[in-house]
């Protein structure tokens, strides 16, 4: 059997490897940028229409009342990510045709699912709206 001579140097070059490896292992495989807790709209309720939509584009949201229901929904069709048009009878994908009513119910295909809710907190007369990890 042979044997191997390993100096010490040899020895502290791969320990130093070994762990700078790890480092940039861990560095790549955790997430860069962490959930941003704070929300994507605040609005007074009073602002908000009895029945019908606020659309807020840069958001890439809206806020929905129907008969005393909220909702926020996201603007992204759950088709192919197309931005969707909000209308007073429904919500319409410009891409492919897809068409949801008022609470992001699929209509008509081809998206199967429907446009995802985003988390509304109401408080002291104020609704605030965040994107749920």
């Amino acid at each position: 059997m042979a044997t191997v001579s390993q100096s010490r140097r040899t020895f502290i070059k791969a320990v130093i490897l070994a762990i700078g490896s790890a480092a940039l292992l861990r560095r790549y495989l955790t997430p860069l940028a962490r959930p941003d807790s704070s929300p994507l709209l605040t609005l007074a309720r009073n602002e908000l229409p009895a029945n019908g939509a606020l659309v807020f584009r840069e958001s890439g949201m809206a806020l929905v009342s129907d008969n005393g229901a909220l909702y926020a929904l996201d603007l992204a069709c759950t088709h192919l990510g197309c931005r969707v048009n909000v209308n007073p009878a429904d919500i319409s994908c410009p891409c492919h045709g897809s068409r949801f009513n008022l609470r992001g119910e699929v209509l008509q295909g081809p998206a199967q699912k429907p446009l995802k809710r985003l988390e509304l907190r109401e408080q002291n007369g104020r609704i605030e709206v965040f994107r749920s990890v």
